[in-house]
């Protein structure tokens, strides 16, 4: 096991493995590409539809199930179905990607509009508010904190799934894993897998940061 360690310390830290086509930082700029455009597309089609709903209340059990539906499709059943329908392309990858990042970011934001006490949005109307004021300036800013939960928890199950961009030749830290299970070299999965893990937590982190200094602003604006 110390041997293990020791080797996958070395492959980790070796210049060689970080250089090049196939080193290390080519494959991480890769797999942000596509966790990111993936999670980037997945919130623009959730977001308008979670704030929707909370506003409205209309469709919340048909967006609510689908959501369910879209957590219990198998990824990479998913891009294999796409894949033999449009062919050799990174297509199947950011369907799957985005099916799978829709579900958090539509139910966080669905329960965060829910969760805006009624008597705060009676009071915004009583005030002279329309519809689209009480949504943007009274509903969005309190529904954040559990909005911004739902990218976080999108943005990780989309970096943790992003390794089957490999499963179709194409590149990622899934390269890693697929490669060294092919190869029987359990040091290059293990490789791939922990950093997979670290941009995980590095992303999560960093929106975590976010979060805080977005939320210390508004009460800082709140409090002058």
């Amino acid at each position: 096991m110390y041997e293990l360690f020791s080797d996958l310390g070395t492959w980790l830290t070796s210049g060689e493995q970080w250089a090049g086509p196939d080193g290390i930082a080519h494959r991480l700029a890769e797999h942000l590409q596509y966790s990111l455009i993936a999670t980037l597309v997945a919130a623009v089609i959730a977001l308008p539809v979670g704030l929707l709903i909370g506003h409205t209340g209309r469709g919340a059990f048909l967006a609510i199930n689908l959501s369910s539906f879209g957590r219990a499709l198998p990824t990479v059943g998913l891009v294999v179905l796409v894949f033999l329908a449009s062919g050799l392309s990174m297509t199947p990858v950011y369907v799957a990607l985005v099916a799978l990042a829709v579900p958090a970011i539509v139910t966080n934001t669905y329960a965060g509009m829910t969760a805006v006490d009624p008597d705060v949005k009676d009071a915004a109307r009583g005030q002279g508010m329309r519809a689209h004021q009480v949504l943007f300036h009274v509903e969005l800013p309190l529904a954040l904190p559990l909005i911004m939960t739902g990218l976080r928890l999108a943005l990780i199950q989309v970096v943790a799934t992003a390794t089957i961009a490999a499963y179709v030749s194409f590149g990622g830290l899934g390269r890693y894993v697929f490669d060294g299970l092919a190869q029987r070299d359990l040091v290059q999965v293990l490789g791939g897998a922990v950093l997979v893990a670290v941009i995980a937590v590095v992303l999560d982190l960093a929106l975590a940061g976010l979060q805080r200094a977005l939320f210390r602003h508004r009460r800082s604006a709140a409090a002058h």
